[in-house]
């Protein structure tokens, strides 16, 4: 049978014919953008597990009065609420007792849930990207509701074997804070 190329298919074997070509090319067309994950190690799982741990026992601090948030931080390490900046571990410290001194404690028991971790690792450095989500619960017998919600961008440095911040953009979505009013910009 002499070749005819695409003239002697149907109709309907022509259309499956460029939709599965098509397919192929957008196939072949995005996987550049999958590059930008690089392919874990055990190293890097490593160290995710050990920055996921960090985010974890620093949010376990809310609430704790003998916390010590600036330790998370290299000594000229930023942290940026809502606007509010602080450089290093003494001013960490200092915006985290305003930041309990200006808001008002609630009645019952309040988690904070990280959600959505986006963590990436390259050698001695890593950014993490995560939703954050306050639920307090009034009494043990009362349905939980959520009471604040945002996003923080981290960027994280190894020193030592343990993960400092070096960078922490912490961004409300929802339940701001009364005295984040006036620095507060969405981002």
């Amino acid at each position: 049978m002499p070749y005819r190329g695409l003239a002697g298919l149907g109709r309907g074997t022509f259309r499956r014919s460029v939709l599965a070509w098509a397919a192929l090319a957008l196939t072949v067309a995005a996987a550049p953008a999958f590059a930008e994950y690089p392919v874990a190690t055990l190293e890097t799982l490593l160290s995710r597990v050990q920055i996921e741990d960090m985010l974890t026992a620093y949010y376990d601090n809310f609430g704790v009065t003998d916390s010590n948030f600036g330790l998370y931080y290299l000594d000229d390490g930023v942290l940026d609420v809502n606007g509010i900046i602080a450089r290093g571990r003494a001013q960490v410290e200092g915006l985290y007792k305003s930041i309990a001194t200006g808001t008002p404690r609630r009645p019952g028991r309040f988690h904070m849930l990280l959600t959505n971790p986006l963590i990436r690792v390259d050698g001695d450095s890593a950014t993490a990207d995560v939703v954050w989500t306050g639920i307090l619960s009034d009494t043990p017998q009362s349905t939980p509701h959520f009471i604040e919600q945002g996003r923080e961008h981290d960027e994280l440095v190894k020193r030592h074997g343990r993960w400092y911040f070096k960078r922490r953009v912490i961004t409300s979505d929802g339940g701001l804070p009364a005295m984040f009013e006036k620095t507060y910009q969405q981002r």
